[in-house]
């Protein structure tokens, strides 16, 4: 634990916070809900756990002092003002977490509600104001850093202390973080505005956890990592090993219960995995790799009895899609355009895209992950079914209804002015006649194939084209200033080749001036 050498128990942490902060922009499924709230149930659990091994260390510390007081009565009195310090924020950190769960009423069991918890809303109005903090907000970075210097005071500049002073630094920054666009932004806003409750709760605890484990360095460092009791059983833990670090809703959970020892004298002489060996520790740094169940393996080999001994380790862990985008709807506007390929990105949340299909009349696959294109034909609606392999093997199915929409008329336009517009004779005799489609979703062009063109007191003209022809400049020639042509039952059709019937654009009016 000294010189900010981690434990096992803090390595299955640290995998923890992998899928943490690989799950923190996911779209927020009630599976992602729970997941969070799993999350937090298991921080809490460790948390327990390590109050009372923190305890266990302070109070064998204790007799230390009381049996050696020139060795280890300094050190206990400093431990006994990190237990202090570190308390006063633990409590503090959970003031914070009841007052934003309060507002979210408790299930019969006790446990918070964590589908129902996909807003952050009491953070985002209490912390913040606009760019900057609440007055709560520079309430929770004071705590915190006054956390900091007085923890530090305690060691001082002993050069003994200072890798656990750099830990406590490093581990507390409230430094400005850069998002992935390179935008910096406040460390508050960065891992807690905007985010559901019960990931920002998860998030707390897990803070608590750090807290916990600088107090656990702490005593290490302050009773030199020697223990009287080294040999006991009172130095195994109890671990809890499943098979997977994520699972989804009604499959079955599986692992086991060990017992573990860490000793960093116990160095193997060989190891294949992926990490490195670090007081007799495999710190593993990885890349999480494609969305999906992964396994890590390999094997450490210890010498015994002048004879290697292999001991081959496996564990598996599940890669959850980064975010990319936020999952924002309008529920009334679920509609797609008949004749059109409608863009669709379909996907299911942990499920990797080629355990992912999908179904409609007119739905095809399109290039890139999640990728489809939706040409619906007949009817009013169309509904588009998605299953999804589990990695237990058991399917998930889901679908969605959209109505199909015939595409809008264009307005007539002259030189791609829609409207009453004026000019001189000269100008509407080379103007071309178009139609356009104003503020659509698709960017359509049309070309006129025909229309009506009509001079006040005169016949009307059918023109086939999308100019004036001699005849329609003959009648224009008896126009006087004030008449208004109307140029009208223009006949379209989409460029491109789009085999989509399409109505007649609105009447465009030209007064001559």
């Amino acid at each position: 634990m000294a010189g900010g050498k981690l434990t096992p128990r803090q390595k299955m942490i640290n995998l923890m916070y992998l899928v943490f902060i690989a799950m923190l922009a996911l779209n927020m499924s009630k599976e992602v809900l729970t997941a969070f709230g799993l999350m937090n149930e298991k921080f809490e659990d460790v948390n327990n756990f390590s109050d009372t091994y923190n305890g266990k260390l302070l109070e064998s510390l204790g007799q230390k002092a009381e049996d050696k007081p020139a060795l280890f009565g300094v050190p206990y009195e400093k431990a006994k003002r990190v237990e202090k310090i570190s308390k006063e924020l633990y409590d503090y950190l959970a003031t914070i977490k009841t007052d934003v769960s309060k507002e979210f009423e408790r299930e019969e069991n006790g446990k918070l509600p964590y589908e129902a918890m996909d807003k952050g809303g009491y953070i985002d109005e209490n912390w913040f104001e606009g760019d900057k903090y609440s007055a709560k907000g520079n309430e929770i970075v004071a705590k915190i850093e006054k956390y900091k210097t007085d923890l530090i005071a305690v060691f001082g500049n002993d050069v003994a202390y200072q890798a656990i002073v750099k830990n406590i630094k490093t581990r507390f920054s409230l430094d400005d973080v850069k998002d992935k666009e390179g935008v910096k932004k406040k460390y508050l806003s960065y891992h807690f505005e905007g985010f559901p409750a019960i990931a920002s709760i998860a998030k707390i605890t897990s803070m608590q956890n750090d807290v916990q484990t600088t107090e656990q360095d702490a005593y290490n460092v302050l009773i030199g990592n020697t223990m009287t009791t080294a040999i006991s059983m009172k130095n195994f833990q109890a671990m809890v090993v499943l098979e997977k670090n994520v699972f989804f809703e009604g499959e079955t959970v599986k692992g086991k219960v060990v017992l573990g020892k860490y000793d960093a004298n116990t160095v193997p002489t060989s190891f294949s995995g992926p990490g490195k060996i670090e007081n007799g520790q495999a710190v593993i740094s990885m890349t999480a790799g494609g969305v999906g169940e992964k396994t890590i393996n390999g094997t450490f080999s210890f010498m015994e009895d002048g004879k290697p001994v292999p001991l081959k380790f496996e564990g598996k862990y599940v890669v959850v899609p980064r975010p990319k985008t936020a999952n924002i709807s309008a529920d009334k506007m679920n509609v797609v355009y008949r004749g059109l390929d409608n863009p669709m990105t379909i996907s299911f949340a942990g499920i990797p895209d080629s355990n992912v299909s999908a179904s409609a009349p007119g739905l095809s696959k399109s290039s890139g992950n999640g990728k489809y294109n939706l040409n619906p034909g007949s009817g009013t609606e169309v509904a588009v079914s998605v299953t999804a392999k589990m990695p237990d093997g058991t399917s998930a199915t889901d679908k969605k209804v959209f109505r199909i929409k015939n595409i809008p008329a264009p307005a007539g336009a002259i030189g791609k002015q829609v409207g009453v517009l004026k000019g001189a004779k000269s100008r509407l005799e080379v103007s071309q006649v178009t139609a356009e489609l104003q503020d659509f979703l698709y960017d359509l062009q049309f070309d006129v194939t025909r229309f009506t063109f009509k001079v006040p007191g005169q016949p009307a003209i059918i023109v086939n084209g999308d100019r004036v022809n001699a005849q329609c400049k003959a009648a224009l020639a008896r126009a006087t200033k004030g008449d208004q042509i109307t140029i009208s039952e223009i006949k379209t059709k989409i460029k491109g080749g789009a085999n989509v019937i399409t109505k007649d654009a609105s009447p465009v009016v030209y007064e001559i001036q």
